[in-house]
């Protein structure tokens, strides 16, 4: 399993809502449907208000994000438990998710779904990065390097979630591992 990843960085604050991230109108999108999976991706975090996220996370008239990686406050994935909201940014190309903080419900989705890496940052990157800015997040030593200045910083380890999410969700997970069988 691929374990870094380079790119440039998405940056928001705290609170993000899920409904920031994909908002409830779009909660009728079917993800086992592979035209409405890309859908979901197209509109991931079009609920963040334009005012103060002028940039947008994808671009009008996309279906992929050109950031794999989004830099968060606290509280990341907070309001409603809706699966909708990882796998929106997963459909878009996100890969992890750089939090001070998560909201419990959208961790354990994170994980479940095995659509992004949800990573808990031991500082306040949001405040240090900006939109576009490159870096590596490396999953087995925990740390995130920032390319510009090569400032490393660090998060705590995924532990027991990783190989979960490495397996693409909790029932690939179970399937591997033998508590479930393989679908024929």
């Amino acid at each position: 399993m691929q374990s870094v990843f380079t790119g440039p960085v998405y940056v928001v604050r705290d609170n993000i809502d899920t409904d920031q991230i994909i908002p409830a109108q779009y909660l009728t999108l079917v993800p086992t449907i592979p035209d409405e999976y890309e859908k979901l991706g197209s509109l991931a975090l079009c609920g963040l208000p334009e005012s103060l996220y002028p940039e947008r996370f994808v671009n009008s008239g996309k279906l992929d994000s050109e950031y794999p990686i989004v830099v968060a406050g606290k509280n990341f994935g907070c309001g409603s438990s809706r699966e909708h909201a990882p796998i929106a940014l997963g459909s878009a190309g996100c890969k992890i998710v750089l939090a001070e903080s998560f909201a419990r419900i959208f961790f354990r989705n994170s994980v479940a779904t095995g659509e992004l890496y949800p990573c808990e940052i031991t500082g306040r990157l949001c405040d240090t990065l900006k939109n576009g800015d490159v870096v590596t997040v490396d999953l087995d030593a925990a740390t995130v390097t920032v390319k510009a200045t090569g400032k490393v910083f660090k998060f705590k380890p995924l532990g027991d979630v990783r190989p979960v999410v490495d397996a693409g969700g909790l029932f690939n997970y179970a399937r591997k591992s033998g508590m479930i069988p393989a679908q024929k």
